[in-house]
């Protein structure tokens, strides 16, 4: 419903003043007429002057009478017309008045409606309010309801999150105890694997020590035995060239030469293993081949691999083991002819050789 507009203060004269200027106006054409057409009233003289020509001729008393009558009817006749004045005044006054009291009753009227609009205003403003206070009765209800709603929501939220952490608590607790658990387990079982394995490690190690050291013995006989036999052997050869002529001599020295030479390449295997660090990686089947460069008394100048074995350790360890030879004093007196093979020549090694 929309309000209704209270008319300001000019526009509630407006048609009041309109109405008192229209009503001037008639009641001014209305006297204006009513002069026009008043008629002329006879004058009151030829009345005093007939009775004073009738008069004449009588007494002086007669003729004071009649100025009497006269004067009387002269003031007569201006209290006529006085009288005549007096009610056109009274006619004027009169719709003056009627116009006045037209107009109090049109500015009453005027008045009367807009009170009467003011009353309308003010119900219509009333009832307005009043649909306004029940609209915001409803709003405010609805208003409480939905933020009871909302409480609910947030209570019931705030409940499940409470029971939701109250689940990882215990969950994370559970996971906690568990994995302390575990790890004192794990703790207790790898100091048992640790003690298990070095009991393996300690028993392991004996067995391999006693298996290294009558490997060295085997070797260290071995060794001593294929000494003794190239030592024999050479002085066997040396025997043989000695005894014999001359002829038979060279003849034993060319076939004693390479069993001579065959013996110092055992001897330098035989001496190149008591130096040899077997390494990792060494495995059956390995071969390098050595270049080895020899002074004629039996100095070892130089050993470079020629060809590898593909394995870098296994070469390296090879080149050491005959390098920790130093000086071989049987090649000590040999013909330079017999000593010539051995100034540089090449020697082939593999992980059984070096294992003596």
């Amino acid at each position: 419903m929309q309000p209704i507009r209270e008319p300001s203060a000019s526009e509630s004269y407006f048609w009041p003043s309109v109405w008192a200027v229209a009503l001037h106006v008639l009641i001014f054409g209305l006297l204006f007429v009513s002069f026009a057409m008043t008629p002329e009233l006879p004058e009151a003289k030829p009345i005093v002057q007939a009775t004073l020509y009738q008069l004449k001729s009588k007494s002086q008393a007669t003729t004071q009478t009649n100025q009497k009558l006269a004067g009387e009817a002269k003031k007569s006749a201006a209290r006529q017309t006085e009288v005549e004045q007096m009610e056109q005044k009274k006619v004027e006054q009169e719709a003056i008045k009627a116009a006045e009291q037209k107009k109090a009753d049109a500015a009453q009227k005027a008045e009367e409606q807009k009170a009467e609009e003011a009353k309308k205003a003010d119900e219509a403003k009333k009832a307005d309010d009043a649909k306004k206070a029940e609209a915001k009765k409803a709003d405010d209800a609805k208003k409480a309801a939905e933020e009871k709603q909302l409480a609910d929501i947030a209570k019931k939220k705030a409940e499940d999150d409470a029971k939701k952490k109250a689940e990882e608590d215990a969950k994370r607790a559970a996971a906690e105890e568990a994995k302390k658990q575990a790890a004192e387990d794990a703790k207790k079982q790898a100091a048992e694997d640790a003690k298990k394995k070095a009991a393996e490690d300690a028993k392991k190690k004996a067995s391999e020590d006693a298996k290294k050291k009558a490997a060295d013995d085997a070797k260290k006989k071995a060794q001593d035995a294929a000494r003794k036999s190239a030592e024999e052997k050479k002085a066997q050869a040396l025997a043989d060239l000695l005894s014999d002529k001359p002829e038979r001599q060279q003849a034993l020295a060319d076939e004693k030469g390479d069993e001579v030479a065959g013996s110092f390449d055992d001897l330098i295997r035989s001496r190149a293993a008591e130096g040899w660090a077997r390494p990792p990686s060494a495995r059956k089947g390995m071969t390098v081949v050595l270049q080895i460069g020899m002074l004629p008394d039996g100095t070892v100048s130089s050993v470079t691999v020629a060809k590898s074995s593909g394995d870098g350790p296994f070469d390296s360890s090879a080149v050491a083991a005959v390098k920790n030879i130093g000086r071989l004093t049987e090649m000590q007196g040999m013909k330079p002819s017999d000593f010539a093979p051995y100034r540089s020549f090449k020697m082939t090694f593999t992980p059984e050789d070096l294992a003596l």
